[in-house]
């Protein structure tokens, strides 16, 4: 037998579930040598996850890939609320937004199954030449222990051996490939954490959830929208899908699942028919009925818990449930997956295009395990509230209605992704928060519609901040109109000028936009402004010149400053490649950037 083919690559992905997928696009996106292997021979094809938060879309967005998901999801606005009732069964108690962050671009969750999200990124990977090698599975990881490879970002020090279980004649079955950086995406018995010691750390307890799709036939008034149902059978979590489909979830009793001898879920003891016999009696006295059979079921046990590290010496990552697991409840399995991708995917393409240091890549780590810790933490006082017996005549102590719905409308900045927040770290320096009261160091840059000052055009900052893997400096520059303001922003100029300022220390072959991009926001009036007035630095593009006025309808736009909470004297905002605000400066305070960079950027 030949000996093993051997090939190098920048960054191997094991798995492409959507964290994986998430990544692999991003990095083909930013021009890195990327593979990603499966042990799937198909896609997934129905069921599975399903749910995206308003942030998750915004990300989407970010890489153009919004506009087809919100083509073919099924937007959910609404949640009701159902409790038992006094003469048997449920009864509705209230109906709410189902997204309560006042920020969010998108305010409603989009329901779509977990192939079809998946096939947006394959399409998208496409175009840039990937796709995923399926059938293909990793048998063996070295990483190695000489301390001056792990540290010289251009050495393949991870040796990955490669088994394809269904090779083409002639070829060799297996492949070593020497990979930089490693990610295992590989779900929530990863095959690399294991093989890495990694430990799970968290509740021993396990939950067991069952899930069936359907295109209903019912009575029940709330079937199109996201229904959280108490009910003395037992509580679900009815959620609308695309093309007239349903989703149940229903946690069981594990007497109903378990066979007793081994431990394991029986699903002899519980299939479809059982599952659609406790949703009808939860749902009772609606009648619940598939038109065409149930489309797709799964029995599934999870456990709250989150992984020691989420890397090994920065060169091999685990994302995903590979490092974080919990309940359906919280919705956010899919989404965390896709935003810890997003997260680890802008750094490696810095580190790996010698435009940032190796120290960039523990904040991964830091920002992301974080969040999997405030996440597991909503999820126990969620499901808690969410499997607790309700409140009835027989039962004072249970969950009563008013707790659920605050829970539900407290927690929304969470579940809606809005309000995830990165502390301090080489890439978040936490200063001069009062000069932009509202654009949160740590946090997401929240929409807001701001006028072009060369056409008028009502535009979306957001859409000026697309993930392109090149950081963005949002001068607010006041009204330039003051004579003040215009001597802060000449002195701004000559400091960007200077040859050790970070804009020119950086640039990248001598044009400084390969890495930065500046967008400039003035005040003023669309029938005065100049926008050729604004000096050529500040001036990336006639279309990134914007002034904080309406539209010439009056209707769109306006108070921009104000929102952001900008004073009149103005401020420069520095944008991380993934959309956060990574530190804030005040117009003369140039130097405070340059530091900012200095921590991790490489000339």
């Amino acid at each position: 037998m030949s000996s093993p083919r051997q090939s190098e690559v920048d960054v191997l992905i094991i798995g492409a579930g959507p964290a994986g997928l998430m990544c692999t696009n991003a990095l083909a996106n930013a021009g890195v040598n990327v593979r990603i292997v499966d042990k799937r021979s198909s896609q997934v094809t129905a069921g599975q996850a399903d749910g995206i938060s308003p942030r998750t879309t915004e990300v989407l967005q970010s890489y153009g890939l919004a506009e087809r998901l919100l083509q073919e999801g099924c937007q959910v606005h609404m949640a009701a609320f159902y409790d038992p009732s006094p003469e048997g069964g449920i009864r509705l108690s209230s109906r709410a937004p189902d997204i309560t962050a006042p920020s969010a671009r998108y305010p409603f969750e989009l329901a779509l199954h977990q192939g079809g999200i998946e096939s947006i990124f394959l399409d998208s990977m496409k175009s840039h030449g990937v796709e995923v090698e399926r059938s293909t599975m990793p048998i063996h990881i070295e990483l190695s222990t000489d301390e001056a490879e792990l540290a010289d970002p251009t050495s393949h020090p991870v040796k990955v051996t490669l088994e394809c279980l269904e090779e083409p004649d002639g070829e060799p079955h297996e492949e070593i490939v020497h990979a930089k950086f490693v990610l295992g995406a590989d779900g929530a018995h990863s095959w690399v954490r294991k093989t890495f010691d990694i430990t799970m750390d968290g509740e021993q307890t396990d939950f067991i959830w069952g899930v069936v799709d359907m295109v209903p036939d019912t009575d029940f008034p709330d079937i199109r929208k996201k229904s959280l149902i108490h009910s003395n059978n037992g509580s679900c979590l009815l959620v609308p899908r695309e093309d007239e489909r349903i989703r149940i979830y229903m946690q069981l009793a594990d007497k109903d699942v378990l066979n007793p001898a081994t431990g394991r879920v029986d699903k002899t003891k519980m299939g479809a028919k059982q599952l659609l016999e406790v949703a009808q009696m939860s749902l009772s006295p609606y009648s619940l009925n598939p038109t065409d059979g149930i489309n797709w079921w799964t029995l599934y046990i999870i456990g709250q818990r989150v992984a020691s590290k989420f890397s090994v010496k920065d060169r091999v990552f685990i994302a995903g449930d590979a490092c974080h697991t919990h309940s359906p409840k919280a919705g956010q399995g899919m989404n965390a997956s896709m935003n810890d991708a997003h997260n680890l995917a802008w750094k490696l393409a810095l580190v790996i295009r010698g435009w940032a240091e190796m120290s960039l890549l523990p904040t991964y780590e830091s920002e992301r395990r974080k969040y999997a810790q405030d996440l597991i933490a909503f999820d126990k006082t969620f499901s808690t509230l969410f499997s607790g017996k309700p409140v009835t005549a027989n039962n004072t102590d249970g969950v009563s209605h008013q707790q659920f719905l605050k829970a539900f409308q407290t927690f929304g900045g969470f579940s809606s992704g809005i309000g995830v927040h990165y502390g301090p770290s080489v890439a978040v320096t936490d200063a001069h928060q009062g000069l932009a009261t509202n654009l949160i160091i740590g946090e997401r840059v929240p929409p807001q519609k701001f006028v072009r000052g060369a056409d008028a055009w009502p535009y979306e900052l957001q859409d000026l901040l697309p993930s392109d893997f090149r950081y963005k400096l949002l001068v607010f520059t006041g009204d330039l109109g003051d004579a003040l303001q215009q001597e802060r922003i000449e002195s701004l100029v000559k400091d960007l000028q200077r040859p050790e300022s970070f804009l020119m220390k950086y640039a990248s072959n001598k044009s400084s936009k390969s890495r930065f991009d500046i967008i400039t926001i003035s005040k003023g009036k669309k029938e005065e402004f100049d926008f050729l007035k604004v000096p050529s630095v500040l001036r990336s593009h006639w279309s990134k010149v914007l002034i904080d006025d309406t539209d010439v309808t009056g209707s769109v736009g306006g108070r921009g400053y104000s929102y952001y909470g900008i004073a009149d004297e103005g401020a420069i905002v520095v944008v991380r490649p993934d959309g956060y605000v990574g530190t804030i400066a005040p117009l003369d305070g140039a130097a405070e950037i340059d530091e900012y960079f200095a921590r991790f950027m490489k000339i």
